[in-house]
């Protein structure tokens, strides 16, 4: 089965990020870059299976995407166990993600 990066609202967000590696990639269905980010994210979904992938419409979402102080999209949120701990911005390659992600797993 294909894993994608799991819709997220402000009601299903603190649930989401509470335990283990989470990454959430904040966009918007008019931004260009977050349609080249949308499927490197996903990609990385179904590579690395003991993380979790969100994805949060900043348009749909205006206030978790305010909480979190995402200025620009497309910007991805790194989580361990709910504390924040790394953030990029901007379209990022799938080698890097993945760097990044298996980093947060050790």
């Amino acid at each position: 089965m294909k894993m994608v990066a799991k819709n997220l609202t402000s009601k299903t967000f603190n649930d989401f990020i509470k335990n283990g590696v989470s990454i959430v990639d904040f966009s918007a269905d008019w931004c260009m870059p977050c349609k080249i980010m949308s499927p490197i994210v996903d990609e990385t979904a179904n590579k690395i299976k003991n993380a979790k992938f969100g994805k949060v419409d900043v348009d749909k979402e205006t206030e978790l995407a305010q909480r979190f102080g995402v200025m620009s999209v497309p910007t991805l949120l790194f989580f361990k166990n709910k504390e924040q701990i790394d953030m990029t911005v901007g379209v990022v390659s799938k080698d890097e993600l993945i760097k990044k992600v298996e980093k947060m797993l050790k």
